[in-house]
């Protein structure tokens, strides 16, 4: 299990296989001219959240870099201590490795937590003084939880320890069963701050694409979250950022590996989001 006492994540032992900064530490001419997209696991996940995406991409012209959120794929004390500007540093970590090698054309995605993230990044004014990505695709973002119990959990926190998750022994390997009340909290904190500034309206930086694709039947992450950015997100233009509504009751539906029954519906979805991700790439 991820929370046991062996580090698991495979990104920690071999770098290389999934960042391209640590892949292609002196890049060439030809290196350069690729557009680049680092893609984002969400809260309690791992690399694996994309490893679907790596495994369906020709990267003839573009290039997949798998961010390990700082303070997960480890043991359950170091999620535990962890906090979200933790979280948060490990994509800023490469894309400055990545702008400081050269690379020009980067794109961020992420999923869920992945994605609030990023939204932080935007709201913060980080891309003012950084290389404003391409594009940001964010898959499943949240900012209002479904879940009524994770909205009370820094009253009840100390209380239950810590929240478990219903999955399989498969999904053990790959995300924390067992979550500590202290990283819901840190959650919490960093939804509260992407919504208040939503609220007060977040603009994304010129030339800077930006889509949503949100489950209709989101368990996770409500859909309520989507309609917060999608008001409050402006774009250099004044015309409104692009989302789309997928048929769909899976939270992160861009991951099917380790799902039970999955439909031809679902694989359409999956299909459907890729396609569109790649196609801004090439």
């Amino acid at each position: 299990m991820l929370d046991g006492k062996v580090i698991f994540d495979p990104s920690l032992y071999n770098p290389e296989q999934f960042l391209v900064s640590a892949k292609y530490p002196n890049p060439t001419p030809e290196d350069l001219s690729k557009h680049i997209i680092l893609v984002v696991h969400g809260y309690s996940a791992t690399t694996f959240e994309w490893q679907e995406f790596k495994d369906w991409s020709n990267e003839s012209t573009y290039r997949i870099s798998q961010v390990l959120l700082d303070g997960h794929g480890r043991d359950y004390d170091s999620f535990k201590a962890s906090k979200w500007e933790d979280w948060q540093s490990a994509i800023t970590e490469e894309y400055e490795k990545l702008i400081a090698l050269g690379y020009t054309k980067i794109s961020i995605a992420g999923s869920s937590t992945g994605g609030t993230l990023i939204l932080e990044l935007v709201k913060s004014g980080y891309f003012n003084t950084h290389l404003p990505p391409k594009n940001l695709f964010l898959i499943d973002p949240i900012v209002v939880s479904s879940s009524k119990l994770q909205s009370i959990v820094g009253i009840i926190g100390p209380m239950i320890v810590y929240a478990e998750s219903d999955q399989t022994s498969e999904e053990n390997k790959y995300w924390y069963r067992f979550r500590p009340y202290q990283t819901i909290n840190e959650l919490n904190d960093v939804m509260k701050v992407v919504r208040k500034g939503l609220e007060d309206e977040i603009k994304l930086p010129t030339e800077t694409y930006l889509k949503v694709f949100h489950s209709l039947h989101d368990p996770v992450a409500s859909t309520t979250s989507t309609v917060l950015i999608y008001k409050g997100l402006k774009t250099s233009t004044g015309a409104p950022i692009d989302v789309q509504l997928m048929d769909s009751d899976i939270h992160v539906f861009t991951r099917l590996s380790l799902r039970s029954n999955v439909t031809t519906l679902q694989h359409a979805n999956q299909l459907d989001a890729f396609n569109q991700i790649a196609n801004k790439l090439n």
